[in-house]
């Protein structure tokens, strides 16, 4: 049995793409998985599987039951352990501090090219999959993470410090 934290990307944004959690929850039952639980309205989903499971399926049947076609990215307990461990702004405060979970690594090439200066005091650091983001003056006006996304063109679903932590406690029980 393996244990993974679905995170969805755009979901009840705005009020766009409005999924249940308890839908969800339902939805993830469907397909085999057991000790479903999610997290805050953003589409975190803490579940576990004995059968293979891919973003792309988990994708494929929120699309058939709620008509939306969203990027799932998964990560396991211990991946999401080893994202806090290589926190690079672990001397910030952290309720400034974000993640950007990707779909997938970037090219190196696109990396080297980000203008990180132009949106100082914001900050980014990538660590394979993931896009770490310290946002002195909130998410609400940054304007770096768009403009990563952007450059980098890799599907990317952000959480906060703090959200990350609780999908670890969430993820371990």
């Amino acid at each position: 049995m393996a244990r993974y934290v679905g995170l969805l990307r755009g979901i009840n944004v705005g009020g766009k793409n409005k999924v249940a959690m308890t839908e969800l929850r339902t939805l993830v039952e469907s397909l085999g998985c057991t000790d479903v639980t999610t997290f805050i309205q953003s589409g975190n989903v803490v579940f576990t599987t004995g059968a293979s499971i891919t973003p792309a399926r988990l994708e494929g049947a929120i699309e058939k039951r709620f008509g939306i076609d969203i990027t799932v990215v998964l990560r396991t307990p211990r991946d999401l352990k080893r994202i806090l461990e290589a926190n690079p702004f672990a001397d910030v405060d952290q309720s400034k501090v974000h993640v950007g979970f990707m779909a997938k690594n970037p090219a190196a090439a696109a990396v080297a090219n980000l203008d990180a200066d132009r949106f100082a005091p914001e900050q980014f650091a990538i660590r394979g999959r993931e896009l770490y983001l310290h946002l002195p003056n909130g998410m609400g006006r940054a304007k770096l993470p768009p403009y990563i996304d952007r450059q980098l063109k890799i599907p990317t679903t952000i959480r906060s410090w703090a959200t990350v932590t609780t999908l670890v406690e969430l993820a371990g029980r």
